[in-house]
């Protein structure tokens, strides 16, 4: 049996992404096989089709890293999930396609309510969110924090877990007046625009205190910038470099006032690693998504054929929240049953 998947032969712009025919994968020792229904459009699939983040070398080359969908088939040594459960999961590549090879442990219920278009927008973010806030950044109750790039969907999911589970006082930077505006109906405290002196900005908005964290994907020239920025103790986590791989910090002020920079990958960890945070966040986060305390937008969503379109949104930095792709537009905008 085959299925549909989006591939690209040369790295390039969006127009290198084309629908093509694959045989359906079958499940291995540990894993369901997923009848996915839609996928979300998420950052590092923009760098791999741009040849800039090969995929590990034990994944999927097909793009695509959280689905939503109907368990299909199991494999040997699963427990706790049955053929007909809908789910949605962060997978370590293939969401761009039919059907998607997925680690059991990595697979969440929808939250209460959640159709799977809105499903899918979840679990990429929130589990990076996740894994560089809490367990990365160790936030706590009652601190500060400051995302940079507010109003992506990492951005977006760390500022409301900051908010809703530790109280804390945010900040975040966003490229125009409207993500500004978008970052204030969200509960942020603080925002301005990264095009001027964000730093000088920030620190005034905060009572002119550093920050106990700052979670950034720039890194290059904004890293010593940040470090300045800390507050004594704070800590920095970069879960990028796009403006370049290489910063001139100060050791002796990092060592001086207990700094921490750190950063992370997290599509290389393992499934026992991805599945205590698909833990955390069913037990703590998705109870806030089902009674409306904690939201994802969607900004887009398209049919397969059009993933063209969907990279586009994220090439021109345009999204606020997530863009997803549907691949039963019907049954995607339903909840599991509807």
């Amino acid at each position: 049996m085959t299925m549909r998947v989006v591939e690209f032969d040369e790295p390039g712009g969006p127009e290198v992404l084309h629908l093509r025919e694959r045989a359906r994968p079958a499940p291995g020792p540990g894993d369901v096989l997923v009848r996915v229904l839609a996928a979300g459009v998420n950052r590092p699939d923009i760098q791999q089709r741009r040849g800039l983040y090969p995929p590990p070398a034990d994944a999927s080359d097909i793009l695509g890293l959280d689905v939503a969908g109907v368990v299909e088939a199991i494999g040997s040594g699963v427990d706790g999930l049955k053929a007909g459960d809908a789910v949605c999961a962060l997978v370590n590549g293939g969401g761009y396609a039919d059907y998607c090879v997925v680690p059991a442990l990595q697979c969440m219920p929808l939250p209460a309510g959640f159709s799977f278009s809105q499903a899918a927008a979840l679990p990429e973010v929130f589990m990076t969110a996740w894994n560089n806030l809490i367990w990365l950044g160790r936030l706590e109750m009652g601190e500060s924090f400051m995302m940079q790039g507010g109003t992506s969907g990492v951005g977006l999911a760390a500022l409301q877990i900051a908010k809703q589970l530790r109280q804390a006082r945010t900040f975040a930077t966003a490229g125009t007046a409207e993500k500004i505006e978008v970052l204030k109906q969200f509960g942020v405290d603080g925002a301005v625009d990264y095009h001027g002196a964000w730093d000088e900005e920030l620190c005034a908005l905060n009572g002119g205190e550093g920050f106990d964290v700052i979670m950034d994907g720039q890194a290059g020239p904004y890293t010593g910038r940040q470090l300045d920025l800390l507050a004594n103790d704070g800590r920095l986590v970069l879960l990028a470099s796009h403006l370049g791989a290489n910063a001139d910090v100060n050791v002796r002020a990092i060592v001086r006032r207990r700094l921490t920079l750190t950063g992370s990958t997290l599509r290389p960890r393992p499934a026992e690693y991805k599945g205590r945070l698909a833990a955390d966040l069913v037990e703590l986060v998705w109870p806030l998504l089902a009674s409306g305390a904690i939201r994802m937008p969607i900004c887009a969503s398209f049919p397969l054929e059009e993933v063209a379109k969907a990279h586009a949104v994220l090439d021109a930095n345009a999204q606020i929240g997530k863009v997803v792709l549907h691949m039963d537009p019907d049954k995607a905008v339903s909840a599991p049953g509807g």
